[in-house]
This record gives C-alpha cells, structure tokens and sequence, in this order.
C-alpha cells in the first residue's frame, strides 16, 4: 500500500537535499529550443559542460553562452559571458538554475548521449 514518494512539500525537499549524484543529475535537466525538440522529438534533455544555452529567466535574460561548469551539489550552472560585477569592480560567475535556460546546441562527444536521445 506504501509508495515511493510523498506528496508533502517538506518531505519533496528532503528527498531532493538528500538525493545521490545520479539521481541529482537528472535534476539538471533543461527544456530544449524548439529547433532541437523538432529533430529529437523531446521536451528537455540533462545539461552537460559546453552545451550551449540560452537565458530565459532574471536579469540576463536573452544571454546566450556555452555551460562552464555544473554543480550537482547546489543545483546550478556558470554560463560563459553570465558574470555580475563585485563591489571592487572584478567580475565573478553568476550561477543559473537549469530551469531557467533553454539548450540551443547539445555537445554530442560521446555515442551514450546521442543514443539517450534516440530513445
């Protein structure tokens, strides 16, 4: 009679803080461009360093740069040409939620990505 998920929003929480890395991956999943979602018949795909991706959310919407990095961990990525500007004038990384970019070009390196798309 149990089942695996709880619809109480602490537990949701909970479970996404406490997630291992391979189930956090798939936390890290974007919407593709409408381009890409024609050619691969899929909505979003999990994002990867040098795919490139557009901002579609907060103050650099419109932004458009290739992933730098990934942070399981904290949920987020660094978007090249993405930066906000510190008190001392250097420029730092902004961090972005995956929900909040869209994939314009995947980096197809390795036969594993391309045949998850394929499925």
């Amino acid at each position: 009679m149990k089942s695996g998920k709880s619809k109480q929003p602490r537990k949701q929480r909970k479970a996404r803080y406490n997630a291992p890395l391979h189930i956090r991956h798939k936390f890290m999943g974007a919407p593709l461009s409408e381009e890409l979602r024609d050619k691969y018949g899929k909505r979003s795909f999990p994002l990867r360093k040098g795919d490139t991706v557009r901002v579609v959310r907060g103050d650099d919407k419109g932004k458009e740069g290739k992933v730098r990095s990934i942070d399981l961990k904290g949920e987020k990525i660094t978007v090249e040409g993405v930066v906000v500007a510190r008190s001392d004038l250097s420029e730092v990384p902004r961090t972005v939620h995956p929900s909040n970019v869209v994939i314009t070009k995947l980096e197809l390196k390795d036969k594993l990505r391309e045949s998850a798309l394929g499925r």
